[in-house]
């Protein structure tokens, strides 16, 4: 699976080292018995509601979710439930395939709700004896957080601002001057369409030639 990167923020945990379970009594007798656990613990007073949880995985073949849940958000006992069991993270625990591929495990997938979380414990098993050593790299828990209601039109139109704007007059002269002006000067073009003659005005020449009584000397 490809590397997770959606800007989410994860909750703030602290991953404890692998504990490998051994077969035997004795040191000189134990041997290795293919099953690691993982605890992680959550900030310590605070329930955590989990959405998602993210990791890479190193050589794991299965994996079982378990967690440590309130009976309630702040108070009450704590019981440990699985969440998740024996989920197949390497199609064949021989080969190669899946071993080092990034995973996710949605609270859609977990058998219970998780909810009121404080505590999470994860169950590796490798039963392939062709690897030394087996665990999770880059565990990663991503709260739950419930959407939002949507808003009806009353709730949008309650949340609106009404603003009285008024247009910016600065600097303009005073509207009744201007009318005033209007009118003035549609008047005094009324006043000359009247007055204008329209007789054409006659020339001086006569046939080609000029009218002596028409000229006056200076």
């Amino acid at each position: 699976m490809s590397k997770f990167s959606d800007g989410r923020k994860p909750v703030s945990c602290t991953v404890k080292a692998p504990v490998y379970l051994q077969i035997g009594e004795s040191r000189a007798e134990t041997a290795q018995s293919g099953v690691c656990v993982v605890d992680v613990a959550l900030p310590f007073g605070k329930a955590v509601s989990i959405e998602e949880i993210t990791f890479k995985n190193y050589y794991t073949a299965y994996i079982t979710v378990r967690l440590l849940r309130r009976t309630s958000a702040r108070d009450g006992p704590t019981k440990w439930c699985t969440a998740l069991r024996d989920l197949l993270l390497m199609d064949n625990p021989h080969t190669e395939r899946g071993s080092q591929d990034y995973y996710s495990i949605h609270r859609d997938q977990m058998l219970v709700e998780a909810d009121h979380v404080v505590a999470v414990r994860l169950i590796l098993k490798q039963p392939s004896s062709a690897w030394l050593a087996f665990s999770l790299e880059e565990i990663k828990i991503f709260p739950h957080m419930e959407p939002e209601p949507e808003k009806e039109v009353s709730d949008w139109l309650s949340d609106l601002i009404l603003v009285d704007q008024h247009p910016d007059v600065e600097g303009l002269p005073d509207p009744q001057t201007v009318s005033s002006s209007i009118q003035q000067m549609w008047a005094l073009t009324e006043v000359m369409q009247t007055n204008q003659t329209t007789a054409s005005i006659g020339r001086f020449d006569v046939d080609g030639c000029y009218d002596i009584s028409l000229l006056s000397l200076t």
